[in-house]
């Protein structure tokens, strides 16, 4: 604080506006001075100190900091680490949801993703309320600051739940790339350059999740799968981002910046959407093949056990046949496609067809006939419905066998090499056995220990008192 007062200051008005020599001009009784350093500058330009009737407070003069508190640390921390702050909560909600994903129909999962839905397009809308420069309500205040750390790990646990759901219901390179694109695309949004486009990359995003989420419910609820089913999802996609473009409209209504920053944005995801599902990008959710094989023989033993034969040349400790055929023919063999698809609880019965492709030499991939065609029901439990299928025409070389929807979307896809059998003795066959609640196959010895520990459980146990 400097105070600038006047000392015998004398009776006569006149002598009062006399001029001092070498003084600068008049100054008030008392200066109040907000800061140190413009106090410092007052009584360099204003208030020399060889001038008369001025007194200065040298406490005034010390330029004295603020200690900073812990959270003022941790704001420092993170204004120099924004960049991995940003990464960090993305990846956290992608690996939490890799830990905690569960099957498509799961009623919690669901409800949990809409939750995640409603609170993120909550928080971009009061972005859209309160931009940089306007200050939020006094109950947000506190917690403002961690929306961008809270958009990203929302839109990180959405994103990698669908993804997850995308590799469990397709094969193939172009679905995968779409998955890859999904990344590259969250990815970009960390770049300076689509940084500066922010609104227009979140609302890209938020409508891609949305459509998402319904493409995962729709099936569930309706119990079927097929093109009206995904049309629905993307129309129910576009009413939502009507809606977020009707709320932003009352806080800025500029149609322009609507247009370049809403519009635009969401509305060209649903079209891009919908023309990936068209050429067969986008997978059919919610059917997924759980396991599947080839195998020399399959048989059906009993009421939801499947002894599945096989015969494998190479071994572990002879490196030599490790690169051999996949399949060893002899004589009348028959290849047999073994797999497992899931659907939810009470969906509809539907079609799928096995198709079965040879890799000539001069004509390149050829398939045979229109392919096997199954009617598949849904029972609803972890382990899904267990199917096979087999062709005639086995001959050396490479192979590929699809499985498709009705409409020729691919659910999945296996290749393997067929070759000639140079060991003419009896074979000896692994035999694996599938059974109704193991979704993988089990060892034929371990199958046995476990059918023998339940025959004999029933005959050790002590008999309850009466």
């Amino acid at each position: 604080m400097v105070t600038a007062t006047r000392h015998n200051a004398p009776e006569n008005p006149d002598e009062a506006s006399a001029e001092v020599p070498n003084a600068g001009p008049a100054v008030e009784a008392s200066v109040p001075v907000a800061e140190n350093h413009a106090a410092v500058a007052l009584t360099d330009a204003v208030l020399p100190a060889q001038a008369p009737g001025v007194v200065v407070d040298p406490d005034d003069l010390v330029d004295t900091a603020k200690t900073p508190t812990l959270m003022d640390k941790v704001q420092q921390f993170r204004a120099r680490h924004e960049k991995w702050e940003m990464a960090v909560f993305f990846f956290g909600g992608f690996i939490y949801d890799v830990l905690t994903i569960s099957r498509i129909d799961d009623t919690l999962t669901l409800a949990q993703n809409f939750g995640y839905l409603l609170v993120l397009t909550g928080l971009l809308l009061l972005e859209q309320r309160y931009p940089d420069g306007v200050e939020p309500p006094k109950f947000l205040q506190k917690v403002w600051r961690w929306r961008e750390d809270g958009i990203h790990f929302l839109f990180g646990s959405l994103l990698s739940a669908f993804m997850l759901l995308l590799f469990k219901s397709t094969s193939g390179a172009l679905p995968y790339l779409f998955v890859v694109g999904l990344f590259a695309l969250l990815a970009a949004n960390e770049l300076p350059l689509f940084r500066r486009l922010g609104p227009i990359m979140r609302m890209v995003l938020l409508s891609l999740c949305v459509t998402m989420y319904f493409v995962c419910l729709l099936p569930v609820v309706l119990g079927r799968m097929g093109f009206w089913v995904f049309l629905l999802a993307v129309a129910m996609g576009c009413a939502s981002i009507f809606g977020v473009m009707r709320l932003i409209r009352r806080w800025r209504p500029d149609n322009r910046y609507l247009l370049r920053n809403v519009a635009i944005p969401g509305f060209g995801v649903q079209a891009a959407l919908l023309g990936l599902y068209l050429v067969g990008v986008i997978p059919p959710l919610p059917v997924a093949v759980q396991f599947a094989g080839i195998y020399h023989q399959v048989e059906r033993v009993s009421p939801g056990i499947y002894h599945l034969s096989s015969v494998d040349s190479g071994a572990w400790y002879k490196p030599w046949t490790w690169g051999g055929p996949d399949f060893l023919m002899q004589p009348g063999d028959k290849p047999y496609y073994f797999f497992r698809i899931f659907a939810p609880k009470h969906f509809q019965s539907y079609k799928v067809r096995v198709r079965w492709y040879f890799d000539d030499p001069q004509k390149g991939w050829t398939t045979y006939g229109n392919g096997f065609m199954a009617t598949v029901s849904s029972n609803g439990t972890d382990g899904g419905y267990r199917f096979y299928a087999t062709t005639s025409n086995l001959k050396p070389g490479k192979w590929r066998v699809v499985l498709e929807t009705e409409a020729g979307h691919e659910i999945h896809r296996l290749n393997f090499t067929a070759g000639p059998d140079a060991n003419p003795g009896p074979r000896v066959y692994e035999v694996a056995v599938s059974t109704l609640k193991d979704v993988k196959p089990l060892a034929l010895s371990e199958w046995q220990e476990r059918a023998a520990a339940a025959a004999a459980k029933p005959a050790t146990a002590a008999p309850k008192p009466k």
